[in-house]
């Protein structure tokens, strides 16, 4: 993923709490296919009409709002089913951030994932910023790296797990970020094996089975009797 740690872009209020999955992508057109984008997906049953044509006053349908980067939008954004396609429809829209006061959990996990970066904003920081906004689309800096939210002359802290932090600093997936941690778990492993000699896997011996390995060659267990093989 494309590492995430500062954007300065147009946001665009959308403020209405419980924005669904279903509502930001329609079941109906999970079946496209990801490569021809899922942008013009997004949010279609609130921007089109029956005959598809732009509905006039949302505000994804103003000129004004053509270049949003950025969503400011109501509490509980993403609720709803699991649909990591709700993510696909914002990401390939342009979207690299959504600001909410929070998040449905699987939606958020599923944003990082993905490199969309969902910050969470305290109620009161939230109707500052949206009072501010006015209801019209207006330029934000997002500092991943400082958490904070700078508009009009003023900024406000957000919130991110660690983890997801780190991921979106660098631009890691979960694979990625475990590997961070590689020293540890071979550590992990090899303190393991020593303690608990029978767990490893058997390749030769009875039954067909192999004699437990030890963890370091010619190491001995305590009182320095040599590991067995056993039948079990």
């Amino acid at each position: 993923m494309e590492p995430f740690r500062r954007l300065a872009a147009l946001a665009c209020p959308l403020v209405e709490a419980n924005i669904d999955t279903d509502q930001l992508i329609p079941a109906r057109f999970m079946k496209e296919s990801r490569a021809s984008g899922y942008g013009r997906f997004l949010l279609h049953d609130l921007r089109f009409d029956a005959e598809g044509a732009p509905i006039a006053g949302f505000i994804l349908n103003d000129p004004a709002a053509a270049d949003a980067r950025i969503l400011v939008a109501g509490r509980n954004f993403g609720a709803g089913s699991s649909r990591e396609a709700a993510v696909y429809a914002l990401v390939d829209y342009g979207v690299r951030c959504v600001i909410a006061p929070s998040f449905g959990d699987i939606f958020a996990s599923n944003a990082v994932n993905n490199g969309l970066l969902p910050a969470v904003l305290e109620e009161a920081a939230f109707e500052a910023l949206t009072d501010w906004m006015g209801g019209a689309p207006a330029e934000l800096v997002v500092d991943l790296e400082a958490r904070r939210i700078a508009y009009g002359g003023r900024d406000a802290a957000f919130s991110i797990p660690d983890a997801w932090r780190a991921k979106l600093l660098n631009g890691w997936d979960d694979i990625a970020l475990t590997r961070q941690h590689a020293a540890a778990i071979e550590t992990f492993a090899r303190e393991r094996l020593r303690a608990f000699p029978w767990v490893a896997p058997r390749t030769d011996g009875p039954r067909g089975g192999a004699q437990p390995r030890s963890p370091d060659a010619g190491e001995t267990r305590a009182g320095g009797a040599s590991p067995q093989s056993s039948d079990l």
